[in-house]
């Protein structure tokens, strides 16, 4: 086993913070001494000559692609020349006294982003650890031959905070380069003002806690991965050899093991500790059932206390394969916008939910039905300013061609049984045409200039109500008549838009600040079919998300299956770490 205070223990682990803090000690212990040692050897050559070498290190990297800086590729580039021409290529990080304390803080704070997802190797931990144990020893000020040491030295930690706060404000990763069905908001902060304004310790603390996500679904979250990180160290959870099915009442050689499994997740509470018996049973008993379904619960399963495929796979999911799935989510978390509204309406499509929120409570929950993976419903937030009452379907050139085009070629009884019209365009003023005078086996995928609409009335796939909001994917929320799929348990089968289970629930929240639209009134208008555009007194955000992991409102964390195969792609695209330049995030620059 590794010694606690060895300097090779793991990125991020209490030896590493060890290695600093000590090297960091002995760093202050030198330059203290060497202030009364050699008070004016700075002003005579030292600091001229750092200044110089942080000067040709920045001036040059704007004549280049990149800058490396004792072996680390500095990525702030469009940043970095404007911060040290405000201060005339002054070192930031020291000063005539020595390090300064913003220093001290960022090394220890590098060592600990494990605690928010991050790899602490991503922001030049091994070279500021190296360049401390070799400047410690030196009295301060030191020979004009170390110079270049501590300019690099400088240089690495500006760019350390330029990439941590630009992680901890944006993510490590821009989504968009990852899916061509996810947009997000940029988080454009004034990185180039942070710098400046970080001259003390209480400023690099405020910074730092500034630019990360302030949300408590973030917050709670990092909660959690610190304590899956503290079961890791202990051993994690047993791996479990389960037979197709282990039902209530049953008995089972792996029960025991189950249960011992269901304690250190923390879903079964500890028993008493002088009921032994109970523990080392193999009877499937009524306390263990209540704990699988909790289980099952919190893991999007039928929560129905038999212990069959997917509930044994969800079992022997390991702790560090749970970790990674935190840890994706954490940087999901980074990409959202900052403030995600006073109000809003928040859907998880891993989780086929959506939740009403105002502030941190919850006013409204059903359950939804999401695109299938081959139309996965994209991740965007936008803003919801109108209902339909009673719409039409102006079905999807996709949908029309590779779903219902099939069925017109076997005759048209479909279209007039479904309440469909056929038009000669997608033109406001295309004329109708009649289904029977068309030859549809003349029409394919690359030759549709057609529409299909859909009348209101009982079968029309949107239901008695569409919820619209500007997006580039024509994604929506509606009603549907189809309620059975509400009842599984994974409910992804739409084409992309959002099926919802108490859409007039919905309705008749966003429009209760109306006296007009009263639910008498929503009734009457849905018996008659009449079709009704109406503005929400109060428009709403809508954010629509994808978390595989998360703590809910009752403090219990929860995991859900990867049903788009995302966390698999960002979990490898995270585990690249190649350095990219850091945006332009500055203003009046």
């Amino acid at each position: 086993m590794i010694s606690a205070t060895h300097p090779t223990k793991r990125p991020g682990s209490p030896g590493g913070h060890y290695f600093t803090g000590l090297i960091l000690a002995l760093f202050f212990a030198s330059t203290l001494a060497g202030l009364f040692l050699r008070p004016c050897a700075a002003d005579q050559g030292f600091f001229p000559l750092v200044r110089a070498r942080i000067e040709r290190q920045v001036q040059g990297g704007l004549d280049k692609p990149d800058i490396v800086c004792h072996g680390e590729p500095i990525c702030g580039l469009r940043i970095i020349p404007s911060f040290y021409r405000d201060r005339n290529f002054e070192p930031a990080w020291f000063d005539a006294s020595g390090l300064r304390l913003t220093a001290q803080w960022l090394a220890r704070y590098i060592e600990q982003t494990a605690k928010e997802g991050l790899n602490p190797s991503d922001y030049h931990q091994a070279a500021i650890e190296q360049l401390l144990g070799e400047l410690s020893p030196l009295p301060f000020p030191p020979e004009e031959s170390q110079a270049v040491r501590w300019a690099d030295l400088d240089l690495i930690l500006t760019d350390a905070f330029l990439l941590l706060g630009s992680h901890l404000s944006g993510g490590r990763i821009n989504p968009e380069t990852l899916h061509t069905d996810w947009l997000t908001d940029e988080n454009s902060m004034d990185m180039l003002a942070y710098l400046h304004s970080t001259e003390t310790r209480g400023q690099m603390e405020r910074a730092v806690r500034e630019l990360a996500p302030a949300h408590i679904g973030y917050t709670s979250l990092k909660a959690a991965l610190q304590q899956m990180r503290e079961l890791e160290s202990l051993g994690g959870w047993p791996q479990i050899q389960i037979p197709d099915t282990i039902k209530p009442g049953e008995r089972c050689d792996q029960v025991a093991l189950i249960r011992r499994r269901m304690r250190i997740s923390g879903d079964l509470p500890d028993s008493d500790p002088e009921n032994r018996i109970a523990e080392a049973s193999d009877f499937y008993d009524d306390d263990l059932v209540a704990a699988i379904q909790r289980f099952q619960r919190r893991h999007g399963l039928m929560a129905d206390g038999i212990i069959g495929r997917n509930t044994g796979k969800a079992l022997n999911i390991t702790v560090a394969q749970r970790i990674r799935q935190i840890e994706l989510n954490l940087e999901r978390w980074r990409w959202l916008p900052r403030y995600l509204g006073e109000r809003y309406i928040v859907v998880n499509t891993a989780d086929f939910n959506l939740r009403v929120m105002e502030g941190t409570s919850k006013v409204l929950a059903m359950r939804v039905v999401v695109g299938r993976p081959a139309r996965r419903t994209p991740v965007f937030s936008t803003t919801m300013s109108h209902i339909v009452l009673n719409p039409y379907w102006n079905v999807p050139r996709t949908i029309a061609v590779k779903d219902i085009l099939p069925k017109l070629t076997e005759g048209i009884d479909y279209l007039l049984e479904q309440g469909f019209k056929v038009f000669a365009g997608w033109q406001e003023d295309a004329p109708e045409i009649d289904p029977r005078t068309i030859t549809w086996q003349n029409y394919n995928e690359d030759y549709f200039p057609l529409m299909l609409r859909q009348e209101p009335g009982k079968n029309n796939a949107l239901g008695r109500i569409k919820f619209i909001f500007p997006n580039k994917f024509a994604v929506y929320l509606h009603d549907t008549p189809q309620r059975s799929l509400f009842e599984r348990v994974q409910r992804d089968f739409s084409s992309g838009c959002i099926r919802l289970e108490k859409a007039p629930d919905l309705a008749k929240y966003l429009l209760a600040e109306d006296p007009f639209w009263t639910p008498d009134r929503l009734r009457q208008v849905f018996e008659r079919g009449q079709r009704r555009v109406v503005r929400i007194p109060r428009p709403i955000t809508v954010h629509i998300l994808y978390m595989t992991a998360w703590v809910d409102e009752n403090g219990i964390l929860q995991f859900r299956n990867d049903i788009y195969d995302r966390d698999r792609i960002l979990s490898a695209a995270l585990l690249k770490r190649r350095p990219y330049p850091l945006p332009v995030t500055t203003s009046d620059r």
